[in-house]
């Protein structure tokens, strides 16, 4: 009885783990975007979804993770993640970071597309390279309109 009481709880535990809904490290240089199917190597702007039933999809800019969103169950989605620009190969809330579309700091897939975690962050930037600052919802909505 006591064997079967141990091996319940380390079945549950086990299921518990395995559950662990987060972001996964991309790998650089090996991971390809699941939208555009390019190899990932731009550590400034690779970005992932994570579903609620914690699935990862990974992409090699914002734009892409935006344009995969069009046709997929955006009601499954429990993570947006952008690199924040500031600090390469670190994620940040995509719905909670501030974007800087700038044609002097291209992205992979040429939106010129660049998440900042920090609002002052993007605006330092934007006061260097110029371009327009948006918030996620402005954002959709900027490349909804840019790709009619």
């Amino acid at each position: 009885m006591q064997t079967l009481k141990h091996c319940s709880i380390i079945i549950l535990l086990l299921i518990c783990l395995g559950c662990n809904v987060k972001p996964q490290p991309i790998n650089y240089g090996n991971d390809a975007c699941q939208f555009c199917r390019m190899t990932i190597v731009d550590k400034k702007h690779a970005a992932e979804i994570v579903t609620k039933k914690g699935k990862v999809y990974k992409f090699d800019a914002s734009e892409c993770m935006v344009n995969f969103s069009k046709d997929f169950d955006t009601s499954n989605v429990r993570f947006y993640l952008s690199t924040n620009y500031a600090t390469p190969d670190t994620f940040t809330d995509a719905t909670q970071a501030t974007f800087l579309v700038s044609k002097n700091i291209p992205s992979p897939m040429g939106a010129f597309l660049s998440a900042f975690k920090i609002k002052e962050e993007a605006l330092n930037a934007q006061a260097d390279n110029g371009g327009d600052l948006y918030s996620w919802d402005e954002l959709l909505l900027h490349l909804k309109t840019m790709n009619k």
